[in-house]
């Protein structure tokens, strides 16, 4: 029995790693502003929180009290996560972010009309 929590504590770290993983990824990789907003808000929640489950249960295992520590990071995580993706969003509609035009990537040629002398 104890070895099947060992084995769901395990597969909750690796998931909540994954997720972690796939939000910073998508913070690098995506184009706009808020599709970089949307993927560490959304993954950072799951991933975090799957983590901090493991944690929780791997105290119950070793037969200590459930630490106030992980239930705080809890509550805080999943309040000021959502609030300040709201707030992110409601700046850049604000500026109107979505129509300005995008930035130069590093991929691309100059195409020579730069200031040379």
């Amino acid at each position: 029995m104890i070895a099947l929590i060992e084995y769901a504590l395990g597969a909750l770290l690796i998931v909540g790693t994954f997720f972690i993983l796939v939000g910073a990824f998508g913070l690098v990789k995506l184009s706009d502003f808020f599709k970089r907003l949307h993927a560490p808000t959304k993954a950072s929640t799951l991933g975090v929180g799957c983590v901090l489950l493991a944690s929780v249960g791997y105290h119950l295992l070793l037969g200590e009290d459930p630490q106030p520590r992980e239930l705080l990071i809890t509550a805080f995580l999943f309040i000021t996560a959502p609030i300040s993706a709201y707030m992110m969003a409601r700046t850049a509609l604000a500026l109107k972010l979505g129509e300005r035009p995008p930035m130069p990537s590093a991929d691309q040629p100059d195409d020579g009309s730069s200031d040379q002398q």
